[in-house]
């Protein structure tokens, strides 16, 4: 029998490999089989965890989306809010009641001034001149009055010898067209004094000059405004809102502005509800009927209503300037509950979250019905007719005796 010593002499000469050594039993692939109690080994746990991970991982982004997209929705739908905020402001447009040439101008641009203070000055020299005349008229009549006055007295104290009814009459009737002349230069003299005064022109409110483009030696006219005051005591913000958002805005409930630019808002009050605004279907065409614009069923914009907000309080810092563009947000619900509890603040939460796929139902009682709001009465002072003394103390003595019945 022969034996195949080929191999053998491979290996003595180098051409095949050295014998493998034993298998180790971490490489063996029946070594590394667990036994059948065996617990599982750390790899799987941290392969069912990192799955269940991202499920849960999976799930949770899923959920904030959604809540994030219920909470954008809200904020966006729902809320009232705008950032369609306008501050405004009454202006005092000033007008000269006379006319004539600027001689001093007492303000500068932007300069704060109260109220009564004197803008500038028109030329007081003709109204100088105007009131001596008519002081000067009405002491000639207040002369010719007195005259008249005694004479008629007289005759009527004399006897039907010395006089007639008819002449009593005729001196009666002259004393009563010179009392009528007296009074006539009283108003006049009231009306000298009073354009004297008005040459100084004041302003009517404490405010702000705005936009001063006058100069010493313009022509002040009668009636035409060249001075304008920003009232600082009438400044309010305007938030345009959408016709969407009125059912959940009450007067009364507390309202924030912030600025552009600063971080701090402005605090208020929902002070009123705009209750018209522009119709452009009610314009009328050139045959005089309603001028009816076509409505696309799938394009529908909400119009916006003005809603005035009374400025309470204003941070340090924010600077009151009309014009300026604000966010406005209506916070009135949530002052309401927010001293309440916890079970309170809950509450609403629910209410907001029912709300989302509910409409809100409107609050009651939020706007006064029409017919049921009444405005405050406001008034500017006007000159009143001075009180002049009679005739006989601005002409003392002029006929002294004229009423004496002469003597026999």
């Amino acid at each position: 029998m022969s034996v195949d010593n080929s191999s053998d002499r491979r290996v003595a000469i180098g051409l095949a490999p050295p014998p493998s050594p034993p298998t180790s039993p971490l490489h063996d692939p029946e070594a590394r089989k667990p036994a059948p109690d065996a617990p599982p080994p750390p790899r799987r746990i941290r392969h069912f965890l990192v799955s269940s991970g991202k499920t849960l991982a999976t799930v949770a982004i899923f959920a904030l989306a959604a809540l994030a997209s219920l909470l954008v929705w809200d904020y966006y739908v729902l809320a009232p809010w705008t950032r369609d905020g306008r501050v405004r402001a009454q202006v005092a447009s000033v007008a000269p009641q006379v006319s004539g040439q600027i001689t001093e101008l007492r303000v500068v641009d932007n300069q704060f001034v109260h109220k009564g203070d004197v803008l500038y000055v028109i030329d007081p020299f003709d109204f100088q001149v105007a009131r001596d005349e008519a002081k000067q008229q009405l002491a000639m009549k207040a002369a010719d009055v007195e005259v008249k006055i005694r004479q008629a007295e007289r005759r009527r104290q004399l006897t039907d010898l010395a006089t007639t009814p008819e002449e009593q009459q005729q001196y009666q009737g002259n004393a009563a067209q010179a009392q009528a002349a007296f009074e006539l230069a009283q108003s006049q003299v009231a009306e000298a004094d009073i354009n004297l005064e008005r040459t100084k022109v004041m302003s009517p409110v404490n405010g702000f000059v705005t936009n001063l483009l006058m100069r010493v030696g313009d022509y002040a006219h009668t009636g035409t405004a060249n001075i304008s005051v920003i009232d600082a005591d009438s400044y309010w913000i305007d938030g345009y809102f959408e016709e969407t958002k009125l059912s959940q805005i009450c007067v009364g409930d507390r309202a924030e502005a912030k600025l552009m630019g600063y971080a701090q808002p402005i605090v208020g009050r929902v002070d009123t509800v705009t209750r018209g605004i522009s119709v452009s279907d009610a314009a009328p065409s050139t045959q005089g009927l309603p001028n009816v614009d076509p409505v696309y069923t799938w394009v529908r914009l909400a119009q916006r209503v003005p809603v005035r907000i009374a400025i309470t309080a204003v941070p340090p810092g924010v600077p009151l300037v009309s014009g300026l563009t604000a966010t406005v947000t209506i916070r009135g619900v949530e002052d309401r509950t927010s001293q309440d509890g916890f079970a309170q603040r809950w509450q609403s939460f629910r209410d907001r979250a029912v709300d989302i796929f509910h409409s809100p139902p409107p609050r009651a009682s939020c706007v006064p019905p029409i017919g049921q709001t009444s405005g405050a009465v406001s008034t500017l002072p006007t000159p009143a007719f001075p009180h002049e003394e009679s005739a006989a103390q601005l002409a003392p003595g002029v006929a002294p005796g004229l009423t004496t019945s002469p003597k026999r």
